[in-house]
């Protein structure tokens, strides 16, 4: 396997730990102890994966996602502490595409970066004809992970692509916090998890929705979310 993996940790030993069990797993592992310089790694060797820890020395995770996000269409997944929703909010909204909260085993690690890691297109997978969803001027594509609004591109991170693809496929319906997480993540809701809410929120922004009242993706008080077959023109 040839996937590209930057592990940005700057604990020594548990870099050390984690990338050789990666590394088994065939994995390609490279690793950044510190925030600003992984920042330049990032840009510069686009991996196909970075795994990346919030606390760092010469720049946080969340300046550094916050600063390669536009540039880097890799996956990110964040390491947070331990029952920190603020953390793992914070991360969302930066654009990282998943977290995991620290300590964590190793085979948990390696189970979330493979899910990850399908997600993202392989060569060849956008040849042929697309597998598109319209609605008005909206325009989702699976095959090539794509989606424009009014003839503007939507820049989507990896996570986003696939919440707004599953809610663009089931509209007119309403899905579940529960039903969004077990597609996407493979887990139920806890009453907890606050990541789909952060996702919609950065969603409604990049197309437009008024976040106050939007229309395009509906809030369904006590069920869910809906993604509206109408007002996209």
């Amino acid at each position: 396997m040839n996937t590209r993996i930057l592990l940005v940790e700057d604990d020594a030993r548990l870099a050390e730990l984690t990338a050789e069990y990666l590394t088994k797993n065939d994995l390609k592992v490279s690793i950044e102890p510190r925030g600003d310089t992984a920042e330049t790694r990032i840009l510069a060797e686009q991996p196909d994966l970075v795994i990346l820890d919030v606390m760092l020395p010469g720049k946080d995770g969340f300046e550094v996602c916050r600063a390669v996000r536009p540039l880097y269409r890799g996956v990110i997944l964040m390491l947070t502490a331990r029952d920190e929703d603020f953390d793992q909010i914070l991360g969302l909204e930066m654009g990282a595409d998943d977290y995991i909260a620290k300590p964590v085993q190793p085979r948990v690690l390696l189970a979330r970066i493979k899910a990850l890691l399908r997600r993202l297109p392989t060569a060849g997978e956008a040849s042929g004809e697309s597998e598109s969803l319209i609605f008005g001027q909206f325009r989702i594509s699976q095959a090539t992970r794509t989606a424009t609004l009014a003839d503007a591109s939507i820049d989507l991170t990896t996570a986003e692509f696939d919440l707004l693809w599953l809610l663009a496929s089931h509209a007119g319906n309403v899905l579940s916090r529960d039903d969004l997480l077990q597609e996407l993540r493979g887990i139920g809701f806890d009453g907890l998890d606050r990541s789909i809410d952060a996702r919609i929120s950065r969603l409604r922004k990049k197309l437009n929705d008024d976040p106050e009242n939007p229309t395009r993706i509906k809030t369904v008080r006590g069920k869910g979310y809906l993604f509206s077959k109408h007002d996209w023109n």
